[in-house]
């Protein structure tokens, strides 16, 4: 053999050994799905209206934040965000404001809540989100589900707070938990007016007209309803805070764009 040929030989070994133990080129990352331009901010609708997003924070019944809020921001399609405006205006009226808790649900955050359900052994939030409900029941009685309307971008959660609004104080992970059908007084302070139980409570106590709710904690809930129900929003018996705009945009669409400013593309 030549020597030149043996040279570029003994050169071309070390190259291949080299060349098959390099890493390859990153995988490009998947883009984000984006918003319909049906899909607005609330704070864009009616920057008076407050906002205190749960699961942006580990304040709610998993105890992390949940998957796909990026931003602690209330997205709806343009209609219910306009109704809300609506309900806004006569309420401000009257000495008082809306607060939204949760707007638009990327599948997401749904799928985040069904690990969390399956995971028997988290039971971190129980003393406040669901003291006498068993874990292995809540999608039997429906607190958990694999699909929420909430992902169809015209569903909200939501109550009121008399003027002027007081501020409310962080949650402490791991602080003392106390049950969220507990007396106003003594349960996770909120500044809405008294609802009978906190947000999120899976207790039979928050079905909106449940009988032993009374006096102002049902006047409360009924003044959110009526105000509500004559702008086009319907209740879920269930769930006093739960409304949802009719009629909806995407009544059969569920998303999955994350929570962000960068999201909406109106």
């Amino acid at each position: 053999m030549p020597r030149l040929a043996v040279a570029l030989r003994a050169l071309a070994l070390p190259v291949a050994a080299l060349l098959a133990v390099a890493p390859s080129a990153p995988a490009q990352a998947k883009p984000e799905p984006k918003a319909p331009k049906e899909f607005v901010a609330l704070s864009d609708v009616d920057p008076t209206i407050l906002q205190e997003i749960r699961y942006f924070t580990p304040h709610n019944f998993t105890g992390d934040p949940v998957d796909g809020y990026r931003r602690p921001m209330c997205v709806l399609t343009r209609p219910a965000a306009e109704a809300l405006h609506r309900a806004q205006r006569q309420l401000l009226r009257r000495g008082y404001t809306l607060k939204v808790y949760d707007c638009y649900r990327p599948q997401r955050a749904v799928n985040d809540f069904v690990e969390w359900a399956k995971d028997l052994g988290d039971q971190r939030m129980k003393g406040e989100f669901y003291p006498e409900v068993d874990k292995t029941r809540l999608f039997e009685d429906g607190y958990i589900a694999e699909k929420s309307g909430h992902s169809r971008g015209s569903t909200m959660d939501l109550t009121i707070v008399r003027l002027p609004a007081l501020p409310t104080r962080p949650y402490v992970p791991g602080e003392k938990l106390v049950p969220c059908y507990a007396a106003k007084k003594d349960r996770f302070p909120d500044n809405s007016v008294d609802m009978g139980t906190g947000y999120d409570c899976f207790d039979t106590l928050s079905h909106t007209l449940d009988p032993r709710i009374k006096g102002a904690q049902r006047a409360n809930r009924l003044l959110l309803k009526g105000t509500l129900e004559k702008l086009g929003f319907v209740n879920l018996a269930e769930e006093w805070w739960h409304y949802t705009y009719k009629p909806e945009l995407f009544p059969d669409t569920y998303f999955d764009f994350p929570v962000s400013r960068r999201s909406l593309t109106g």
